[in-house]
């Protein structure tokens, strides 16, 4: 993988933990955040040798994941936000590695609901440290941006034209 590659990857994880802090501390996920991943990586996959049909096919998959997000935020499943999140990733999944994404972005999804319903019933959010109380409050949603943080950090092997399967080759010592 090149160090085009390397940087690459590192601006997408590092986008998505942004997204996931921000959704966690203010329930909000800039807007900019979705269309700086949907931009970043034609130009990376290209610089990486992937043909230019291949990036439409990228574009065109995250466009029909940004449709269903649309109808699942207009069903009131997920915030707005996280739809366009969704789409933002699903541009480096692609087709290709959207099954592993959406799966640990679902499983995570279940567990941090779980887990922040769990605690919105056994702690007091009045005597809790501000950011702790927002999410304690019951008629607050599920910071679902750090669900999908957690789904496309695990996909990063498997993203077309960036995996990261040569990534421990690169950090191993000879």
């Amino acid at each position: 993988m090149s160090m085009i590659g390397l940087v690459a990857l590192a601006v997408f994880a590092g986008l998505l933990l942004y997204a996931a802090a921000t959704d966690a501390t203010r329930l909000i996920i800039p807007n900019w955040l979705s269309l700086a991943l949907a931009a970043i990586y034609p130009a990376a996959a290209l610089m990486n040798g992937a043909p230019l049909t291949d990036v439409g096919v990228h574009l065109l998959f995250a466009a029909g994941v940004l449709a269903v997000g649309f109808f699942l935020f207009a069903a009131n499943v997920i915030g707005g936000g996280d739809a366009k999140l969704l789409a933002g990733a699903a541009v480096w999944t692609g087709p290709e590695a959207f099954l592993v994404f959406i799966v640990w972005t679902v499983v995570a999804g279940g567990v941090l609901a779980a887990a922040l319903l769990a605690a919105r019933l056994m702690l007091r959010a009045e005597t809790s440290p501000p950011m702790v109380a927002h999410l304690l409050q019951k008629q607050n949603g599920i910071p679902y941006g750090v669900a999908i943080m957690i789904g496309g950090l695990i996909a990063m092997p498997a993203i077309p034209y960036l995996s990261t399967s040569d990534l421990t080759s690169l950090l191993t010592l000879p």
